[in-house]
Formats: structure tokens, C-alpha cells, sequence
């Protein structure tokens, strides 16, 4: 989606075991509100539970039958219920304690329970405040505030056909170390039959040059140069319109204030991909800055450009230098009187520099000199 979650949904799994044994990463991938319940649960239920066992210690020695005998010393002080055994535990697990009750010296049981109880509430405390710190701290809100233009776009840049896509940083703060990615997922059928639903086709957006590494100041318009080695060299506008597939593009950095990575993702559908257009320019000098105007992210405007694939305009471009070049050979042919004529101007202003060498040096110059008076004649052409 656009929002860079994916529609995926796992089904008839039979191995669930394994979420039990990451079971911290498990509980970091929940969600708030089961979050928040494993958070609380896990605090109520030891709570109970050790408050059950201070409850039961209570009744096997006796002291709920020694309520009003002060000669008694029980094991803890002023436990007369369940109600006050779990206050006592959850006093012991927190380490608050009032003061109103104690355990004394005259049980032995209660003092292993205390201790017990005092490693396990210090391992719960670590494990579930050590999830929430992970869950808080977790940089997926920072790629919020990482933005994708809502169609990429394509049209020619440098005389070349380009598929292109905006992408802008609202923050201030930078993302350090900011590089993209693109893939085409599009369902394919092998030579051999296979029918691959979800195939993944890398995108090259600068791998080779650098360009894919980003210093994400302003907006950039990401390009990718539709050549041979790209999956939409044969793709034209009437293609384009028939087609089904979908690139998923990928932002990742490092957070500056935290130092933690964080990845923004967004899709284009084909329908989604503007044929012809060209995405319009929101960056103006001010006085001593640069003023970005937001409002212009998502806006593009038509540009002339060709309906056909980028391997036909490759060869028509091949075609049209053949022809250009055959047309002219033809033409110095037909006219050598005219060469020959610019070649002894040339070759009277330079005679100086090539008699000092020896015959074959000048019979070599001569020959480029001849080359020349042709360049000379065609360029008027």
C-alpha cells in the first residue's frame, strides 16, 4: 500500500512455536493494545500468584486461626485475608513497603519465598520495561515524516527516457546515510512453464554510479534510466496501459538524533505511472535560503514525449546516424573540388609547421589536413 504496508497474510502455519522462542521480538511486533495487555497481565498475574502462595503459607501455619493471640508470631504480620497476602505482594514485588506488614524471623519458608519473589519481580521488571523502552524507541514514526510523490512519472531527461519518482523529508533533521532502492514485482511464466506469481526485478536508481546514495536536504526526483538492462525497455504508453505490476520503492537511514535505522516504503501501480509528465519545480532562492514550497510535492505537467518503447527510440536513433552518416559520404563524393580547394587553404597555412619533419611525417599530415578541409565542409551542411 502506500503507506508501505504490505498485503501479504500468512496462513496454515503449523510451526507457531517459533514466535514463543524470539519471544521478545514477538512482543515488540504487537501492537499497542496487546502490548499494553501482556504489560499489565504479566504484573497482575505474579502478583496474584505470589499472593496466593503468602496466602497459603498463612493458612497452613496456622496464623488465620491466631488472629487475636498476640503470644503468636506469625509468619507475616497483619495477613488476615487474601486480600492482604496480595498486598503484601504486590508491597514486596515493588519493593514500596509501608511497614504495616512485615515477615519475621520465625519463618523460614517466607524468607525463601522472599527472595524468590525478589529475582523473578526484578526479571519481570527488566523483561517487560525493556519492551515497552524497545517499542517507544522503535524509529517507525520517523519515516512517517519521510514522503513519496503520489505517481512517478515518464519523460526524457538528457535526451534519455526516464521512469522518475519524488521523495522529500519534512523534518529538519537529517537522515544520515539515506539510500535507495526499487524492485518490480510482477507476476512471470518461466521458458520452462514455471509461473512465478510475485517476481522481484531489481530497479537500478544509481547503483553503480553512487546515485542511489542520497543526501536527502530538499526533495529529489529519483530517476532511472529506461535502457537495455531495464525491465521497461520494451514497455511503450499503449503498453503501459495494459500492463499489471507494481514498484515497490525503499528510502533506509540512520536516524540523526538516535542513531537508529529507520526504512520508508511506498508502491506505484501501473496505473499509478504517469506517461509523459514531468514533476514541477517547488524549490525558489529567498533572501539567503532556499524556500521548498510543499504544496507543488505531487504535481506534475505534460511534456512532450514519445508513446514508443526505449528500445525503438534507441532504434531510430541508430537509423538516423546511419542514414546521416551514409548521406554525407555520399556527398563528399559527389563534390571533391570543393574539398580539395579547402584542403590547399588549410594546407597553405600550416605548410611551415609540417616541412621541418620528415616524408612520412608529412605525408601523414597532409592526409589529416585533407581530413579536416571535409570536417570544414561538412559543418556549413
Amino acid at each position: 500500500e502506500k503507506n508501505g504496508r504490505c498485503n501479504v497474510q500468512h496462513g496454515n502455519m503449523r510451526e507457531t512455536y517459533r514466535y514463543l522462542t524470539d519471544i521478545f521480538t514477538t512482543l515488540v511486533d504487537l501492537n499497542w493494545r496487546c502490548s499494553l495487555f501482556v504489560f499489565v497481565m504479566a504484573y497482575a498475574v505474579t502478583w496474584l500468584f505470589f499472593g496466593a502462595i503468602w496466602y497459603l503459607i498463612a493458612y497452613c501455619r496456622g496464623d488465620l486461626d491466631h488472629l487475636e493471640d498476640q503470644a503468636w508470631t506469625p509468619c507475616v504480620n497483619n495477613v488476615n485475608s487474601f486480600i492482604s497476602a496480595f498486598l503484601f505482594s504486590i508491597e514486596t514485588e515493588t519493593t514500596i513497603g509501608y511497614g504495616h506488614r512485615v515477615i519475621t524471623d520465625q519463618c523460614p519458608v517466607g524468607t525463601m519465598l522472599l527472595l524468590l519473589q525478589a529475582i523473578l519481580g526484578s526479571m519481570v521488571n527488566a523483561f517487560m520495561v525493556g519492551c515497552m523502552f524497545v517499542k517507544i524507541s522503535q524509529p517507525n514514526k520517523r519515516a512517517e515524516t519521510l514522503v513519496f510523490s503520489k505517481h512517478a512519472v515518464i519523460s526524457r531527461r538528457d535526451d534519455k527516457l526516464c521512469l522518475m519518482f519524488r521523495v522529500g523529508d519534512l523534518r529538519s533533521s537529517h537522515i544520515v546515510g539515506a539510500n535507495m532502492r526499487a524492485k518490480l514485482i510482477k507476476s512471470k511464466q518461466t521458458q520452462e512453464g514455471e509461473f512465478i506469481p510475485l517476481d522481484q526485478t531489481d530497479i537500478s536508481v544509481g547503483f553503480e554510479t553512487g546515485d542511489d546514495r542520497l543526501f536527502l536536504v530538499s526533495p529529489l526526483v529519483i530517476s532511472h534510466e529506461i535502457d537495455a538492462h531495464s525491465p521497461f525497455w520494451d514497455m511503450s504508453q499503449a503498453q503501459l496501459e495494459k500492463e499489471d505490476f507494481e514498484i515497490v520503492v525503499i528510502l533506509e537511514g540512520m536516524v540523526e538524533a538516535t542513531g537508529m535505522t529507520c526504512q520508508a516504503r511506498s508502491s506505484y501501480l501501473a496505473e499509478e505511472v504517469l506517461w509523459g509528465h514531468r514533476f514541477s519545480p517547488m524549490m525558489s532562492l529567498a533572501e539567503g535560503f532556499f524556500d521548498i514550497d510543499y504544496g507543488a510535492f505531487h504535481h506534475t505537467f505534460e511534456v512532450d514525449t514519445p508513446s514508443c518503447s526505449a528500445r525503438e527510440l534507441s532504434l531510430a536513433a541508430a537509423r538516423l546516424d546511419a542514414h546521416l552518416y551514409w548521406s554525407i559520404s555520399s556527398r563528399l563524393d559527389e563534390e571533391p573540388t570543393l574539398a580539395n580547394q579547402a584542403a590547399k587553404q588549410h594546407d597553405s597555412g600550416v605548410n611551415n609547421s609540417v616541412s621541418c619533419g620528415p616524408k612520412e611525417t608529412r605525408d601523414k599530415s597532409r592526409t589529416r589536413r585533407f581530413l579536416c578541409a571535409k570536417l570544414v565542409w561538412i559543418v556549413p551542411i
